[in-house]
Order: structure tokens, then C-alpha cells, then sequence
């Protein structure tokens, strides 16, 4: 039997004239859950952090978007778990290495899954872009915040979990996300 969450995605999918990505994965904004798919079984569920803010598609809402969303760049493959990114580049630093104050703020760690909306409208095009808003699946500095909204819009896993996903997900996987 298929998840309400699965057929929402499949949905979605049709309505786009898309093809079915083998990978995917389903985000809940209120469970502050993420299942993934594989050729439509479950196969892992996460707990993730999405937003303190309200779910938004609109720039500057610093909301998680929602609708579907491809992987479309793996980031940081190559560096060691822990590492903060900024701009998308590794700052040659583990979390761990920075100062408790510059610890607090919200890190982009590990590995960075950026995503690009793929529903015009709603999560793609102009005011309303999420690869022009730099919302991404990654890790953070924050693991005992995760299954809570605590992010700034993206979507936030462990770092065991971004280096797992990084690995088994292919560029093009989809993401679909359910406010």
C-alpha cells in the first residue's frame, strides 16, 4: 500500500509530465520526518529540522519551500564529516574547530544537497525560487535540535545522515516536500 505522502508525490509528477525518479524523498513539515524511497518502497526514515519560520516559497521568508524538488548538486563528497561549508565551499574547518559563540549559529556541515524547485509558480521562478533562495538538504552543527523546526529554511539531517544520502543519492532524485 502506498503513503498518502507517496501518492501526493506521484501526483505531482503526472501533473508535470515527469518521469518517476527511483530515489526519493518525501519531507513532512509537520512530522519533521523524511522517508526515502526507493522504486517506491520505504526504505530509511529520517528525523530532520525544517524551518522555525512558517513553510514559504517566497524569497526572503527563510520558510522551507514545499512541492517537488529535484537534487540537482552534491556538495563536499571529498571532505571530512563535520566540515562547514559557506557559499557552498568548504571553509577548511571542522564545526568542532570554531568558537562555542560562533557554534550557536545555525552551520552548514558535512555535505550539501541543493535543490531546485520544479514547480513553476510555486517553488520556481521569479520571487519564489529555490535554487535562487540556496535551500538545500544538509548537515548540521545542531544534531539534538533535529525533529523540530530550528533551520533557516532548509531542510537539516545528522551528518551520518548527509554523508549517507550524499552517497546514495543520484543528481536528478527527487524531493517532495508536504507542508
Amino acid at each position: 500500500m502506498k503513503s498518502g505522502l507517496m501518492i501526493q508525490y506521484m501526483e505531482i509528477v503526472e501533473s508535470l509530465n515527469l518521469r518517476l525518479s527511483d530515489h526519493v524523498l518525501l519531507v513532512s513539515i509537520p512530522e519533521q520526518r523524511m522517508y526515502h524511497q526507493y522504486l517506491e518502497e520505504t526504505v530509511k526514515t529520517y528525523v530532520i529540522s525544517t524551518s522555525r519560520n512558517p513553510p514559504s516559497c517566497l524569497v526572503d521568508s527563510l520558510g522551507t519551500p514545499w512541492g517537488l524538488h529535484e537534487v540537482c548538486e552534491i556538495i563536499g563528497t571529498d571532505e571530512p564529516w563535520g566540515m562547514v561549508f559557506i557559499g557552498r565551499k568548504p571553509t577548511g574547518n571542522l564545526f568542532s574547530e570554531y568558537s562555542s559563540s560562533e557554534r550557536k549559529k545555525n552551520m552548514i556541515t558535512t555535505r550539501i544537497l541543493r535543490l531546485r524547485g520544479l514547480e513553476k509558480g510555486v517553488n520556481c521562478g521569479k520571487g519564489r525560487d529555490t535554487y535562487d533562495r540556496f535551500v538545500y538538504l544538509h548537515g548540521t552543527n545542531h544534531e539534538n535540535l533535529l525533529g523540530k523546526p530550528s533551520s533557516s529554511g532548509c531542510i537539516q539531517v545528522s551528518n551520518d545522515d548527509a554523508v549517507e544520502l550524499a552517497s546514495l543519492l543520484p543528481k536528478g532524485s527527487h524531493l517532495f516536500v508536504v507542508a
